[in-house]
């Protein structure tokens, strides 16, 4: 496959970035920003144990929450954060057009990627979109290996008086 194909020929899983960092829904929003900050992503999938996705948390809808300072945000959980709003996603196989469709109708700026039983595979951005318009492939695909990277970090707490 080249990005220099029409993106209407394209899939979702030709383009979508697979290396992502990920949270837990019982997760503390300030956790979540301090991933995406540290990651410098604006988009976090929301995803249980079992890989699941749950929805997609960007840093407008923790910004538009945060009240009362961080430990508010320490005493909330990611989950409550996505609301009820739809949570669009989408195939691997489905056509780009097909995504770009459902990116606008859903007023979202990034969708997953979902396999068998809603499993997270990658997530598709409107970054991404862009780059495969300017014929530009996505970072992480430059090399051979396309698999699927995901990454979910966990926050280790110190004892209290100990040396960190």
């Amino acid at each position: 496959m080249t990005y220099a194909q029409e993106p209407a020929k394209l899939t979702a899983g030709d383009v979508m970035s697979r290396v992502l960092v990920t949270v837990e829904p019982t997760e503390t929003p300030l956790m979540a920003w301090e991933l995406m900050r540290r990651s410098e992503v604006h988009h976090l999938p929301v995803v249980d144990r079992n890989g699941k996705v749950s929805g997609i948390l960007c840093r407008e809808v923790i910004a538009g929450n945060w009240y009362g300072g961080p430990e508010t945000l320490a005493r909330q959980q990611v989950g409550d954060l996505l609301g009820r709003e739809r949570r669009p996603r989408v195939c691997v196989d489905t056509p780009l057009p097909q995504v770009a469709a459902t990116m606008l109708d859903s007023g979202c700026d990034a969708v997953p990627v979902v396999g068998e039983g809603g499993v997270l595979l990658g997530l598709i951005t409107a970054v991404d979109m862009l780059a495969v318009i300017a014929g530009r492939p996505p970072k992480e695909r430059v090399g051979a290996d396309t698999t699927p990277a995901l990454f979910r970090m966990e926050p280790v707490l110190h004892p209290p008086g100990a040396a960190r």
